[in-house]
């Protein structure tokens, strides 16, 4: 639907991996770019450094002579000003609004020719259905209408435009009409996907159809069942759970949910961990409860062969530490394509299976101190690698519901790292730390200290606790094994094993040393 790019970078920083990835999609679409060197006004700002490093990632991406021949600006978007000159420290906005009217083309549109528009984007309403959006291309798109829509099949389905908006500010209008090129949401048309073109069903000519990328991670999510379930959600079954997973169908097409066979569990496919954690986040700030299942690859089957999804990964981290982001991804069937230099950061590119990643991120960040920034993007499915290593660590598990108290995760702190802090509550089966060695332990992290009428030297001695390791939903999703789960709620995210009972869990590994 766009025309051009503001392409933003750090004056000081210059381009981020992400930048890359951005750009690189903004070429493909032919998109104007306009560059915006930004925070000039930081002690440590390069402008004219940063426009050359950006001159040479446009001609990296494949850039031509008429593209990397780019329009460019300094701005302060926190001071409120733009300029051509970097050394300038106040003004507006216009420069940069000026050169977005003279740079960046209008849209190739045609009033008089038959309405098409393609389908870009899709909204839900509960009141309307779904609501198609996309650009007008030519024609006028009139409200009530009668329209015809071309399927991915190559048919066309008769079709009506009940309501019509475009888009003011932050919101929408309702409007008689929309003509070549306005970005118009429409009403009324059932059964509408990204790709579809609406279109005059007198002259029917559908424009080149839209490709959505099918899923690579799945999921498998349930309603909340830990001892500790209801406390803080308003939606705790499975019907809740199911309505609320249709609603983001209707929208989310990237997204595939199936009922699990003989449980009241969904698989949930997405196209990454970022995608579903996205909802697994508007569910929980929505009031759901629910209990996410270790993420897993989709894998494919064809020809015999089985084939995963491979990702290119994108590394940028200070020289004195590429040491450690080798060995990881190296670790996890990583293969290095290519590697560069930028200042004091080493700038690497790998190729990746999708298995590797999850996890990856913390790991990475946990060895180079927070100085790693990292992006990835689908680049093919491939034949299916052998395995990929797991957590090394195992955990430390509740043997006792309770409140945790100082005197039991003192005498854990030594050889673990913990999750909790005193006082908050706990149940048997729930994570609490991560072992030092590599197998689970059973703990009690509600020991209390015994009272006795005798007094010995150094029995009183003061307790200090190491603040509990928080982990953030991605991280938490990313850290989690395959008999493990994180119990997602309004007020706090958990770790536990999928059977809470000791015994229970004996018995199951048990089950599977024995197993053939």
């Amino acid at each position: 639907m766009a025309d051009g790019a503001l392409v933003l970078v750090d004056a000081a920083e210059g381009p981020m991996p992400q930048t890359r990835f951005v750009l690189s999609k903004a070429l493909e679409c032919r998109l104007r770019p306009v560059v915006v060197v930004n925070k000039i006004d930081r002690p440590d700002a390069r402008p004219h450094e940063v426009l050359d490093e950006v001159l040479g990632l446009f001609l990296e991406l494949g850039a031509d002579d008429d593209l990397a021949d780019f329009p460019f600006v300094y701005a302060s978007a926190r001071e409120g000003f733009a300029s051509h000159d970097p050394a300038v420290r106040e003004g507006t906005m216009a420069p940069l609004l000026d050169l977005v009217l003279a740079k960046i083309p209008g849209p190739l549109v045609d009033e008089a020719a038959p309405l098409r528009m393609l389908v870009t984007t899709l909204d839900w309403s509960d009141y309307v259905g779904r609501i198609a959006i996309g650009r007008v291309e030519s024609g006028v798109l009139r409200k009530g209408a009668t329209l015809a829509r071309s399927t991915a099949a190559g048919g066309l389905v008769p079709a009506r435009a009940v309501a019509v908006q475009v888009f003011d500010k932050l919101g929408r209008l309702d409007v008689e009409e929309a003509t070549a090129g306005d970005i118009a949401a429409v009403s009324g048309i059932e059964d509408v996907e990204i790709g579809d073109t609406i279109c005059d069903p007198g002259d029917a000519r559908p424009l080149p159809r839209l490709s959505v990328d099918e899923p690579t991670l799945s999921m498998v999510f349930g309603i909340n069942t830990s001892p500790l379930a209801g406390r803080s959600g308003k939606f705790l079954t499975t019907r809740h759970l199911r309505d609320r997973l249709a609603r983001e169908l209707e929208k989310n097409v990237a997204l595939r949910v199936e009922p699990i066979e003989g449980t009241e569990q969904f698989a949930v496919s997405g196209r990454g961990l970022l995608h579903l954690s996205v909802l697994i986040e508007t569910m929980r700030r929505e009031g759901f409860e629910i209990s996410v299942g270790k993420p897993k690859v989709i894998l494919r089957r064809e020809g015999g062969a089985t084939f995963e999804p491979f990702e290119t990964l994108v590394v940028e981290v200070p020289q004195d530490r590429f040491g450690p982001v080798m060995e990881l991804v190296g670790g996890r069937r990583g293969q290095l394509g290519h590697m560069g230099s930028r200042g004091e950061f080493v700038h690497a590119v790998f190729s990746i299976p999708a298995r590797g990643l999850i996890g990856l991120r913390t790991r990475v960040l946990n060895a180079t101190q927070g100085t790693a920034i990292m992006h990835h993007r689908f680049e093919a499915w491939r034949p299916l690698e052998g395995e990929v290593a797991g957590r090394a660590n195992g955990v430390l598990v509740s043997m006792v519901p309770g409140r945790a108290v100082a005197f039991g995760l003192d005498g854990l702190q030594e050889r673990a790292d913990l999750f909790i802090e005193p006082g908050d509550d706990v149940y048997e089966g729930m994570i609490v730390g991560e072992n030092a060695r590599s197998e689970d332990m059973t703990v009690n992290p509600t020991k209390e200290k015994k009272l006795t009428n005798m007094r010995a030297s150094g029995s009183d001695r003061n307790i200090l606790l190491k603040p509990p390791r928080r982990m953030s939903l991605e991280e938490a999703l990313e850290y989690i094994e395959e008999d493990e789960l994180v119990e997602v709620t309004p007020a706090v995210v958990r770790l536990r094993k999928i059977l809470l009972a000791e015994h229970e869990r004996r018995k199951q590994s048990r089950a599977k040393s024995t197993a053939p």
